[in-house]
């Protein structure tokens, strides 16, 4: 018989996009499955849209956070296979069977991972446009063995769960990171992107600049630990992008101090920032056009400054902060 599947869905206020999440989980080819929303205290109508769907739904004392409403979940789960999922994704019809195949044929195999569409579940506005291509490309590129999980979208056994353990409920934003670090010393995880949904992104400029800020310098206390961490300084030229896009802001004003020569060195900085990532840039053009790419450019170089000022703040708590330098040291109840 084919092992059921638990798919566990976090939601904190997102009726709009569960209503769409939960319709698509319905519309799976893979039939053997039950479905956990695990609702974190929502103000909206998120836990009358779950009834509505006939899923079972499991509600929160207080707001825990994602991490921990995932362990919740999988405490409530009878499946052999825990499928995560956020609520404001929507999957391809076809994905939870691809999930089951390869956690069963492959018992080296501790994660599968997923990707998202280029195009968003909601379109609102353009930043949130960019923000679905530039995922899309970035995580789509890195498809076959990675060190990391994409915590929106991945799959593991119950038995490879329980064996590594619950995520990390203190990691709010970079969970991800360190539970993939756990997996990777047992198992491997893998990037399909036939593993895929339409995923509903921030649609704010401000709160794309924040999460990029409190994710990367959340990182470098792990990447001192494992340079060679998906992302991380040791494997990647966007890292450089991004200190080249801080220097030539740094590089500005050098015209007006030295005289107009020094131009030079602000535009040969930027240059280098998109150079760094110049295959994006190249599907933005095929995608989206000319237009969306100079306004998708200009985003991004914004997006750039805001991680390479957020490593150098990172490095700073790493050697002022002993207690910040040991933010992925477990807790004991985990």
């Amino acid at each position: 018989m084919r092992p059921l599947v638990s798919v566990i869905v976090p939601n904190y206020n997102y009726a709009r996009t569960l209503e769409l999440c939960l319709s698509a989980l319905e519309r799976q080819t893979y039939r053997n499955l039950e479905v956990i929303v695990v609702d974190d205290r929502s103000t909206d109508d998120s836990v009358e849209v779950a009834h509505r769907h006939g899923v079972r739904v499991v509600v929160t004392d207080t707001n825990i956070g994602a991490p921990a409403a995932r362990n919740l979940g999988a405490g409530h789960a009878r499946g052999e296979v825990l499928f995560f999922l956020d609520s404001d994704l929507a999957l391809a019809d076809d994905v939870v069977e691809r999930a089951v195949e390869l956690l069963t044929t492959d018992p080296t195999l501790g994660v599968v991972c997923g990707t998202y569409d280029p195009e968003p579940l909601i379109p609102d506005s353009l930043v949130e446009r960019y923000r679905s291509l530039q995922l899309h490309y970035w995580i789509s590129g890195d498809e076959g063995e990675i060190s990391t999980i994409y915590s929106a979208l991945f799959a593991m056994r119950a038995e490879v769960f329980r064996e590594v353990g619950p995520l990390n409920p203190a990691l709010r934003h970079s969970e991800n990171a360190e539970y993939g670090h756990r997996v990777t010393q047992r198992y491997r995880i893998v990037l399909d992107n036939r593993i895929r949904g339409r995923h509903d992104h921030d649609d704010r400029l401000k709160v794309v600049l924040s999460k990029f800020f409190h994710r990367a310098r959340l990182h470098i206390p792990l990447y001192l630990r494992r340079p060679d961490f998906n992302g991380g300084p040791a494997n990647s030229s966007r890292g450089w992008g991004s200190l080249a896009a801080l220097f030539a802001v740094l590089a500005a004003p050098l015209p007006a101090l030295l005289g107009p020569a020094w131009l030079a060195v602000p535009l040969v900085l930027l240059a280098g920032s998109i150079a760094a990532d110049l295959g994006m840039y190249r599907f933005v053009r095929r995608y989206a056009g000319l237009p969306f790419t100079l306004y998708f450019t200009g985003v991004h170089f914004l997006v750039n400054v805001t991680v390479a000022v957020a490593v150098f703040v990172g490095a700073a708590q790493c050697v002022f902060s002993s207690r910040f330098r040991r933010t992925y040291d477990l807790p004991a109840e985990v």
